[in-house]
Order: C-alpha cells, then structure tokens, then sequence
C-alpha cells in the first residue's frame, strides 16, 4: 500500500478540516450575538494550538482497515466526519482543567483561567473566578454540541451514518461516565487499581482509541469480526496510553508536556501509578495526594519513592502487557490491507512510548 497525501500529514488535513469549521460556526455566532464571537475565538484557539489529533488519526485508520480509500471522493467527507472527535476532546480538556482547578494546558492559560483574567482586566462586577467557571462550562458544552453538527454535517451517505450513531452515541457516555467516575473517586479517597483502570478504560481508553476505532470501521462498512478486533486493540492500547499520561503527569518534562510536573499529584488523581505506589508502600504519597500547595521538593520526594519501591516498573510492565495483547488483537484482526495493520501498530507503539 502506497500511503496517500492524506495518510502522511492527516494532523494537517484535520487542522484544516476544523479551522473551516469554526470560522464558520464563528460567521454564524456573530449574526446571532456579536460578544458570542470571544467565547469562539477562546474555543478556536484552543482547538488549534496544540493537540496530536490521535482520535481523528485511530478513526482514520479504522476506516483505512475497513476497505476505506482516500482517492474515493468521500475520503474528504470522511475527513471531515473524523475531525469532529477533536471538539469531543476540546469539551473533555475544557470540563476537565475546571474540575480540577488546572492553571495551565499546553503550556498555556486554561480556559476558566484566561476568561476570569479577561473579566478581571476589564473590572466587570461580580467575581471574575465564576465568571471564568461560567464561561468554561459553556464554552465545552459549545464545543460538545458543535462535535455532533460537524459529525453529522460531513455529508457522509445516510447508511454510513446509521452505522457510525452507535458507537458515537456509546462514546460520549463512556467519556461522561468515566469522567464522572474520576471526580467520584477522588471525592472517596479510593486509591485502589480496580477504581483506576475502570476510570482508563472509560474516560481514556474507548474515546481515544477503541470508539475511534469502532466509528472508522463502522463508517467503512467493516464486519463484525473487524470491529471487534480493532476494539480490543483499542481497549488495551488506549489503557497503556492513558498509564502512560499518568506517568509523564508524575515525571514528564514540563517544557515538553505543558503541565506543571506533579499537577497530578496536586489534584489528587487516584492514578494506577498512585494505586500501585500505596500498594507498594510509598508512604509519602498519603500527604501530597490533593494538595495543591505541594512543593518541588516534595514531589521529588514522591518520585524518588515511586521510583524506590518499584511502583514505575509495574506500571511501565502494565504498559508493556497492554501494548503486547494489543498486538495481538490487532494481527489476529481481518484487516483489509496488511500495511494498514503495520501502520496501527506503529501509532500503538508512539501513543505508549510518546514523551508529551
């Protein structure tokens, strides 16, 4: 298979794909309200700035295993459908940086953050924190409603959109619900693996890698056998994606990931990491769990005891194990092309090994 202009710079076509979108969302939001224009522009910044498109290129691919060929003139339709998981993801990173009280994304303000200091500049009443909360909840649920219009917006054929509701409708709960799990269990001190790994194969695992997946192939009209192939690679991949996030939210570089290192920590996430550091008897994580005053120096201290009592090894083998059964789904998988199936365990492999 000779990759097309689409395969080897789909991040850019989706970049395109999207800022055509909101400029047009934008045109139409200032018919009906001008000031609505600011809320679009933070969401248009935000979508554009920053971001791997890994939901957009797992679903590109799906519809790749399933027969899908970029010269066929849907293959731009396609695009253009696949790019809408991109503001589910901006709805999830928006909703989830005002739950946890997040300062900063992508080496950037977060939203509630740039909106309360637009309040506070201009010296509007009331308190500039709830204004910036406000404008965040409304601007990802903006973000949430817009993912569904591009979706169905695309112009994909009527049977493939029958396909595709499924998954898609199953998707927005699963990450609804894992987020919901997240905060939950924060909220009850639940340190356990079980706790963690339910909220990774939720909120992680089915809408970065498995839904997408499942949508690709569903549009492409792949069978049943595909399907639930692609699923289980996406299941497993996208747990070792999300335990590796964990870990980098622990010791990733900060020029790298954007994100203070240690913010994990600091929100109180109950991470496998963390849950195999309890387990294992680092001690120091019981008093730096949820404080948002944790030092640099404590956190070295945590690290330095994750480290000693062998909680990174575990969780670098789970990611190991997950990476392999993956695999394993995968090649096992009726995929249309055999290169189509090398090219996923290549972006297995980069989404498990990534270092931002």
């Amino acid at each position: 298979m000779a990759l097309h202009p689409f395969d080897l710079d789909l991040a850019k076509h989706v970049d395109s794909a999207l800022a055509a979108y909101l400029a047009d969302r934008r045109a139409l939001g200032e018919r009906m309200e001008r000031s609505f224009t600011e809320a679009v522009d933070g969401l248009t910044d935000f979508v554009l700035s920053g971001g791997k498109r890994v939901r957009p290129t797992f679903a590109w691919w799906g519809w790749r295993a399933a027969g899908g060929d970029p010269d066929q003139e849907s293959a731009g339709r396609v695009l253009t459908a696949v790019s809408s998981l991109e503001l589910i993801q901006a709805c999830a990173l928006i909703h989830d940086d005002l739950m946890d009280a997040s300062e900063t994304r992508r080496g950037r303000p977060t939203i509630h953050v740039q909106f309360a200091r637009r309040h506070r500049e201009n010296s509007w009443l009331s308190s500039p924190e709830q204004f910036g909360l406000a404008a965040a909840v409304l601007i990802g649920d903006v973000a949430l409603a817009w993912a569904d219009d591009m979706l169905f917006a695309a112009g994909l054929p009527t049977d493939a959109l029958q396909r595709l509701s499924l998954p898609w409708r199953d998707m927005r709960t699963e990450m609804l619900a894992g987020q919901y799990l997240d905060v939950l269990t924060q909220a009850r001190g639940d340190a356990s693996a079980d706790a963690a790994l339910r909220i990774d194969r939720l909120k992680t695992a089915a809408y970065t890698v498995e839904r997408p997946l499942h949508m690709g192939a569903a549009i492409g009209g792949g069978s049943a056998e595909l399907i639930e192939g692609l699923r289980a690679f996406g299941r497993d991949i996208g747990v070792a994606f999300q335990l590796r996030d964990d870990l980098l939210g622990v010791f990733g570089d900060p020029a790298v990931t954007g994100k203070p290192a240690g913010d994990d920590l600091r929100e109180g996430k109950r991470t496998l990491l963390v849950a195999l550091g309890v387990e294992h008897g680092a001690d120091a994580l019981e008093g730096a769990l949820g404080r948002p005053d944790l030092g640099d120096a404590e956190v070295d201290v945590v690290r330095e005891q994750l480290v000693a009592v062998g909680a990174v090894d575990a969780c670098e083998r789970r990611i190991t194990e997950l990476t392999e059964s993956a695999l394993r789904a995968l090649e096992a998988a009726p995929v249309a092309d055999p290169a189509v199936t090398e090219r996923l365990a290549g972006l297995a492999v980069s989404a498990t090994k990534r270092t931002s």
